[in-house]
């Protein structure tokens, strides 16, 4: 299993983080429109994403030519509620664009497996311009808790969420309570996730320190999902200093 370094960097703030990160994405996805004519762009729903996200917004991109999708979404969830994961994206980022290509969303009216089939067929079996992601406090990618599955045949797939990602919801405070949230998603999985020209992975605050300390800190082992980032040839890890691990 051939390795690769992870490039590592560490900013003062969340926000100087996001930015660099966001500008990093937006130049990936210029180049894509210039040679290509489209682009395909693989999107995390979270917290730790809006300061990149909410600078790519102020880009000079011409969206009506990007494609986006995005990796995990709750079973069980009203389409509609506001942190459903496609939901929370078309809040977040995709109103506040001038355009957009396509924002191919998950359909979690299916039934679980249809859906799984369904993105799968849907995101065939093209690169990623660029994978937008971030990391659990297990340093889950998506909705791969540990142990991960780094050579998972299927490019999405129905889990089971662990007792750490539901209650990570809760701190952040989409969820009153662990038994609010629901017990099962559909994720992509991360042979997919790291199917992608660039990967760019921003994780800010204190409480993804450890995360990416055992990320940074350990070769490949599935139960630790985010250093499965280190099996593509260039995955960048932005963090602030909160994140960033102490001695």
């Amino acid at each position: 299993m051939e390795t690769f370094p992870l490039h590592v960097h560490p900013f003062p703030t969340a926000q100087e983080a996001g930015q660099v990160a966001g500008n990093h994405a937006a130049q990936i996805l210029n180049s894509a429109l210039q040679s290509g004519g489209r682009a395909r762009v693989m999107l995390a729903a979270a917290p730790s994403q809006l300061h990149t996200l909410k600078t790519l917004t102020r880009s000079d991109l011409d969206f009506s030519r990007i494609d986006f999708f995005h990796m995990d979404d709750y079973l069980g969830l009203d389409p509609e509620h506001p942190v459903g994961f496609g939901k929370w994206l078309i809040t977040n980022f995709l109103s506040s664009l001038p355009a957009v290509g396509n924002f191919h969303r998950m359909d979690m009216s299916l039934p679980p497996e249809d859906a799984a089939a369904n993105y799968a067929e849907l995101m065939g079996d093209a690169p990623f311009d660029v994978t937008l992601c971030g990391l659990g406090v297990n340093a889950h990618l998506a909705f791969n808790d540990p142990p991960a599955d780094f050579h998972a045949p299927r490019s999405v797939e129905v889990v089971d969420l662990s007792y750490e990602s539901r209650k990570q919801q809760v701190d952040e405070g989409h969820f009153p309570d662990v038994d609010s949230v629901p017990s099962q998603a559909t994720t992509v999985t991360i042979p997919r996730l790291l199917n992608a020209h660039h990967i760019i992975c921003s994780v800010p605050t204190s409480a993804k320190r450890q995360a990416v300390t055992n990320t940074i800190g350990n070769e490949p082992d599935p139960m630790i999902p985010g250093t499965a980032l280190k099996l593509h040839p260039d995955a960048h890890l932005y963090v602030d200093r909160e994140a960033y691990p102490h001695d």
